[in-house]
C-alpha cells in the first residue's frame, strides 16, 4: 500500500489531510539530499505540532509520524541518498 493510501485510510480532518498530502509530495519532489532534509523537517514540525495542540489521536499521530518517515526513506533510497 502506497504512503498516500495509508493517509487516506486514517480519515483524517479534510485540512489536515490536504496538508499532509502536500507534504508528501514536497518530499516525493526532493532533488537533493538537502531537499529531502528540509521537506522532512517541516512534515515532522506539521506532525509535532498537531500533536502539541492535541488536534489528533495518538495513533494518528503516530500514523502521521511513520508515513512522513516511511516516504523520506523511499524517497532516498529513488534517489541514493
Amino acid at each position: 500500500m502506497a504512503v498516500t493510501d495509508d493517509v487516506t485510510a486514517m480519515n483524517l480532518p479534510h485540512a489536515v489531510q490536504a496538508q499532509v498530502l502536500k507534504l508528501l509530495a514536497q518530499i516525493a519532489r526532493a532533488q537533493t539530499a538537502d531537499d529531502l532534509f528540509r521537506a522532512s523537517d517541516r512534515a515532522e514540525g506539521f506532525v509535532l505540532g498537531l500533536e502539541t495542540v492535541r488536534a489528533l489521536n495518538a495513533g494518528s499521530i503516530e500514523g502521521l509520524y511513520k508515513a512522513f518517515d516511511d516516504a523520506a526513506t523511499d524517497q532516498r533510497l529513488k534517489r541514493g541518498q
